[in-house]
């Protein structure tokens, strides 16, 4: 029987990859999103060109009851979830905290930590009853250390990093590995949307240097997906060669 990982934003970026190259390596695939007609079409993609399974379920991470529904009625078929990688997450917005928009800090929250948090609940009963499974959350190098203007984003993940370590502990004795993946600049959606669709501004962040590419975290996560049963990766930071922090970067 073929294993099954749930990635949640998988409608672009890295959790496209991801989902791509899960179904590519042979597994059953589950991908959310909220945008439907995305989800559609990598569904179509997977299902026609690796041959495997895979559901589509839409639905956003913030609301705690649409998780918990989608979850919880998932057909006996597609239950046991091996793999959850908690992909889903965003910055919103650029200025300094007595700037900013608070409508902002509630988005970043509400998808980056509870979010998060509410597909975990959902999914780490079944685990538990299996006693085994894998959570990875998909933090960043802003969970490591903060930047001028990233105020309640680094605070954001920031909060992931101590969930993961909480999750780690908390779930040692039912075998549950849980991993976090930091990187650094990768080129996706995510600066469009920081930007609030502003996509000169956008690409203005890559320019100079190669960043990292959605293909190139996908790989990270399987890379710690597929370790034997006895190793678990705790924590990666991934970087592109241009960059050593969050601070500095070399552009040519």
């Amino acid at each position: 029987m073929s294993r099954i990982v749930l990635v949640t934003g998988a409608t672009a970026g890295i959790g496209e990859a991801t989902a791509e190259l899960f179904a590519q390596e042979g597994w059953d695939v589950i991908i959310t999103g909220r945008r439907a007609e995305r989800l559609q079409l990598l569904q179509k993609k997977i299902e026609s060109k690796y041959g495997n399974r895979c559901l589509s379920l839409c639905f956003d991470v913030r609301d705690q009851a649409a998780v918990n529904q989608q979850i919880s009625t998932l057909d006996v078929n597609w239950r046991d979830i091996d793999v959850l990688v908690n992909n889903a997450g965003l910055a919103s917005g650029r200025a300094p905290i007595q700037d900013a928009d608070p409508n902002d800090w509630e988005l970043m929250l509400d998808t980056n930590v509870k979010g998060l948090l509410y597909v975990t609940h959902a999914v780490t009963p079944g685990m538990i009853a299996r006693k085994g499974g894998h959570i990875i959350n998909i933090s960043s190098i802003a969970g490591k250390q903060v930047y001028a203007n990233g105020n309640v984003y680094c605070a954001s993940k920031h909060a992931v990093d101590a969930l993961c370590k909480g999750m780690r502990i908390d779930l040692l004795p039912h075998g549950i590995k849980v991993t976090s993946i930091n990187p650094g600049a990768v080129d996706t959606e995510f600066s469009i949307v920081r930007f609030k669709g502003d996509k000169e501004s956008a690409a203005n962040v890559y320019k100079g240097y190669t960043p990292l590419y959605a293909e190139d975290i996908a790989d990270t996560i399987y890379y710690a997906a597929s370790r034997p049963k006895h190793v678990t990766i705790n924590e990666l930071i991934v970087m592109p060669t241009a960059q050593a922090s969050a601070h500095y970067i070399v552009k040519e």
